[in-house]
């Protein structure tokens, strides 16, 4: 796999394959990235900072991140650019360095995306527990198609957004290759959440 310059924008969140991320952007460094990834038409890739913080000086991310890919521009209430992006290709990150305007940019090799494998019996709770998450939040994924509740990387995914975990949860499991894998650690996850 070739290696591919992306600007990377290190983010105290995980950012899945097909999730949503709404950001406010004030620091003149990402003005400059969202004006040229819209120009160009090209994303750029978020990583769950390690060490560090998302807004000042530059900050340590995580090697395995996510594609985003810019959809909607907004004014937010503050009168600051937002935008609306959706989550594309896993990639990792080979490089990095951080030009003179404080942007980090990285040499990254993108991996393919997870084969489709059928929700197993074994998970359809996984299934129900999404699908009712779903139906009691203002999430743009409560209309899924019934299909995508048939899809075990899908329903991982989304449950794991869905889930109140960590970040670094969350990370473990954005670098999961197994969709099934992760339906067990989800499964792993699970008791934490039940009602005594």
């Amino acid at each position: 796999m070739a290696l591919v310059d992306i600007p990377l924008f290190p983010l105290n969140t995980v950012l899945f394959p097909g999730g949503p991320l709404h950001l406010r952007i004030f620091e003149r460094r990402y003005l400059d990235m969202v004006r040229d990834c819209a120009r160009e038409g090209q994303g750029f890739g978020v990583c769950m900072i390690l060490h560090g913080r998302d807004a000042g000086e530059a900050s340590v991310p995580a090697a395995i991140g996510t594609l985003a890919h810019i959809v909607d521009f907004y004014t937010t209430a503050d009168g600051l650019l937002g935008i609306r992006a959706e989550g594309g290709a896993r990639f990792h990150v080979d490089r990095s360095r951080v030009r003179d305007n404080g942007l980090a940019h990285g040499a990254v090799r993108f991996w393919p995306p997870e084969p489709t494998v059928p929700l197993p019996p074994e998970f359809a709770l996984l299934g129900t527990i999404l699908e009712r998450l779903l139906d009691a939040s203002d999430s743009a994924f409560a209309k899924a198609e019934r299909g995508c509740y048939d899809d075990a990387s899908w329903v991982g995914f989304r449950l794991a957004e869905a889930l109140p975990l960590e970040n670094r949860e969350r990370q473990h499991l954005l670098q999961m290759t197994d969709p099934l894998v992760r339906l067990g650690q989800l499964m792993h996850y699970l008791p934490r959440f039940q009602k005594a």
